[in-house]
């Protein structure tokens, strides 16, 4: 009976270490999706179509959000900088490549981060409708979005439908290049290894 109650208790502690483990997780996709249902909530009632979530541009605002983390909340940071000129980042260029993105490809999108204590939801939205940020998400040049968040600070990527903002990159078509090339060399060598 020793063994199966040893067992029941191992059992319940690895369950409840994977819901601490994930929990995290859940919760930042809980307050990107929460921003962006606001963002698009906000967007429809000024006549604008809502954002499409972008992957890469995601990648990149968790890589930006990760760099601001250790930054304090202060009146000199975050939304109450002139948008664009907050963004000093010795190691830009490291982020971009981390996403598969580079400046031709994100050179027209917009990134807005803001430090909220707690991430409170309806500060951070306000943070992106009631401030400077606020003539951005109002401009239907910006068709996209991606999202990124770590301790109080979060960041809103915008990008366009544009080749200069789209944060698509060249190598998003190499998997496909790179599973078809070589099924296809596969498939016009077979003949050849016949015919020898």
């Amino acid at each position: 009976m020793a063994p199966l109650l040893r067992f029941r208790l191992w059992l319940v502690l690895l369950l409840l270490h994977a819901i601490l483990l994930f929990s995290h997780s859940i919760r930042a996709d809980d307050e990107k999706a929460q921003l962006l249902q606001g963002l698009d909530r906000y967007r429809a009632s000024i006549k604008l179509s809502s954002l499409k979530e972008n992957d890469k541009a995601d990648c990149f605002a968790d890589q930006l959000a990760q760099q601001f983390k250790s930054q304090p909340c202060t009146n000199t940071t975050g939304a109450d900088t002139v948008p664009g000129t907050e963004i000093q980042l010795s190691n830009y260029p490291d982020l971009l490549a981390h996403c598969h993105l580079n400046t031709t490809n994100t050179r027209d999108g917009m990134i807005m981060p803001a430090c909220v204590p707690n991430l409170v939801p309806s500060l951070v939205l306000s943070n992106y409708t009631e401030s400077q940020y606020s003539g951005f998400v109002n401009d239907s040049t910006y068709t996209g979005a991606g999202i990124g968040s770590a301790g109080n600070w979060i960041v809103v990527v915008l990008t366009t439908d544009t080749p200069g903002g789209s944060f698509v990159s060249a190598t998003s078509l190499a998997p496909k290049i790179g599973v078809t090339f070589p099924l296809l060399t596969l498939f016009l060598g077979i003949p050849l290894v016949l015919m020898s």
